[in-house]
């Protein structure tokens, strides 16, 4: 299993990241934490991670800055670029193993990947 990387929108402190993070020590298996909010996702981490969770997964479409943008009235590609440049719009945690993903909190999913 190659290493999973935890990451997190900008609520480092949610309630998820938290539970998530504590699953991984537990179980001693390494992760890579990714600040969002520094670091962002590529256009292409987006397009890996979307493919693997889908879209309303991923994106808190009841997020104030989300509707505010109006990112349901944008075309994909400049919708596409106003997530990416707003990284709070996603949800966390995202974890990623590979082209698989998961966002939130499941441990079901991460057992699978030992």
């Amino acid at each position: 299993v190659r290493s999973r990387g935890l990451g997190d929108v900008y609520k480092r402190q949610s309630f998820d990241t938290r539970k998530a993070e504590r699953w991984f020590k537990e179980r001693r298996i390494k992760y890579q934490y990714i600040d969002l909010d520094t670091k962002g996702l590529s256009a292409g981490e987006y397009r890996s991670v979307r493919a693997a969770v889908g879209y309303d997964a991923l994106v808190d479409r009841d997020s104030p800055d989300y509707r505010e943008l109006g990112i349901d009235y944008l075309l994909p590609q400049a919708a596409e670029e106003k997530l990416l440049e707003n990284p709070r719009l996603f949800r966390a945690p995202i974890v990623r193993n590979g082209r698989q993903a998961t966002v939130g909190f499941c441990p079901d999913v991460w057992k699978t990947w030992e």
